[in-house]
């Protein structure tokens, strides 16, 4: 037996209207509550939350302008702006329906209802009241990320020149609509930026979306991004929004879109320009509003000149640049950085580690961060989890001897996990950050290397 759900206030002065309302809506809700003095609802109001609530417009005896209900129409809107009021009167008109929509109701039934009207008018206000409700708890969502996750520069620790001009950047374009192509080594932080980017922004009470390009397969693309209908393909078992759609009105992050193979960059070229997206199996066109960001570890201009990326999107997708220095030229801030990871894993692991030695942050200055923050961040983790002393000493962190060539941080252990980090780290740098063609000459998925690149800070 399918379980019954929603909470229903009815309020109405007639005891037989709530004798009935009860008896017919209890057989298709979870609970019905009925009450005949209006002057209970702020109470009630505060003390509970109903999915719908049927709101009579006449309370005092001979009343027939609908006053009363359009007062307390009011009261309930503004005590529960989500509040989904079906209001019921003998005395409807057209006119007095079409003012109580304009003032926040959702429906307008006349009494003596017809059972089958009442039961219908309920479904659909209790799929709008479930519609709302998600809809605020995914801005709430949204808003305890930005929260969390984006306090202003929020793991943009530094203060070194080169960082410094990101943060200028960011504050100049943040506030405009203008499309942001944000350039940097892997690890470098570039969602970091996109995300700053957002909560700077007019959008961000929006939301914010983002969507890993080089993940995403050829055949999944205009699925992912655009959409499909149901029947679409073999998998297609109902409609489904594309990325585009859910951002519509907030912030669209495509990372990585120098992976982006060109035949697909032609269809993403189009969406751009037009603004509109069209579901796959479908020939609808849907308007969209998304402030696009984009980001890639690859050199993008030299792309454009072997032909490998279009030109005309890359007009489109950098009315802004953005350059994320890699950390080799912020060494200054490699002891700031080290110090928020220490003070971060330290009460992640429950560890009483509070300093970093002198000798430690030379050592960690003088290495080259291939992997960028991400690295020193996984390094750090690491230490601090390994280390048995309250200071980081060089070696919690398996420093190569100073006999050594280079100025490389390695683990004395060369195991298989860390040759095979040395093998991606080298393919990486061969082939220019180009993910796809460092998996073919690995002999692995990109999806395989991601993971990877990941589990190894790269």
């Amino acid at each position: 037996m399918k379980k019954k759900y929603g909470k229903i206030l009815v309020i109405d002065d007639d005891e037989d209207i709530l004798q009935a309302a009860r008896l017919l809506l209890k057989r298709h809700v979870g609970q019905v509550h009925t009450e005949k003095n209006p002057d209970s609802i702020p109470s009630l109001l505060k003390n509970d939350n109903y999915d719908v609530i049927f709101l009579d417009m006449n309370f005092a005896k001979g009343a027939t302008s609908g006053a009363e209900g359009f007062h307390w129409l009011d009261q309930i809107v503004e005590l529960d702006p989500s509040a989904v009021v079906v209001l019921i009167t003998a005395y409807g008109d057209v006119e007095m329906a079409v003012k109580a929509i304009k003032e926040g109701a959702t429906d307008f039934i006349l009494k003596p209802w017809q059972n089958e009207r009442l039961i219908a008018t309920l479904s659909a206000a209790l799929n709008l009241r479930q519609s709302r409700t998600e809809a605020k708890n995914l801005r709430s969502k949204q808003k305890q990320l930005s929260q969390d996750l984006d306090q202003p520069f929020h793991e943009f620790i530094g203060k070194s020149p080169a960082i410094q001009q990101v943060f200028s950047d960011i504050q100049k374009v943040a506030q405009t609509d203008a499309n942001v192509l944000i350039l940097g080594e892997n690890g470098t932080g570039k969602e970091l930026v996109a995300r700053e980017l957002h909560r700077q922004s007019p959008r961000a009470g929006e939301i914010f979306i983002s969507v890993d390009m080089g993940a995403l397969s050829e055949t999944l693309f205009e699925s992912e991004l655009f959409g499909h209908v149901k029947g679409a393909f073999t998998d297609a078992k109902e409609d489904r929004a594309g990325r585009f759609e859910i951002a519509s009105g907030g912030t669209l992050f495509l990372d990585e879109i120098g992976n982006l193979p060109l035949t697909l960059q032609a269809k993403l070229l189009t969406v751009i320009e037009n603004r509109k997206v069209t579901r796959l199996g479908s020939n609808k066109t849907i308007e969209i509003d998304v402030r696009l960001i984009c980001a890639t570890n690859m050199n993008i201009h030299k792309m454009v000149t072997h032909d490998q990326f279009r030109q005309d999107l890359l007009y489109r997708i950098n009315t802004v640049e953005i350059r994320i220095p890699p950390l080799r030229e912020r060494v200054q801030d490699i002891p700031l950085l080290a110090e928020h990871f220490l003070n971060i894993y330290s009460k992640k692991y429950n560890k009483s580690i509070d300093k970093i030695s002198h000798a430690t942050l030379k050592r960690l200055e003088k290495y080259s961060w291939p992997g960028n923050v991400r690295e020193l961040q996984h390094a750090i983790e690491r230490a601090v989890i390994m280390s048995e002393s309250l200071t980081l000493q060089p070696s919690d962190f398996f420093f190569s001897s100073p006999e050594s060539k280079g100025d490389s941080l390695e683990y004395e252990d060369l195991n298989l996990a860390e040759l095979e980090k040395i093998a991606i780290h080298k393919a990486l740098d061969k082939h220019n950050g180009n993910v796809s063609k460092t998996s073919d000459e690995l002999g692995i998925s990109r999806a395989s290397l991601y993971r990877r690149m990941e589990k190894y800070g790269l």
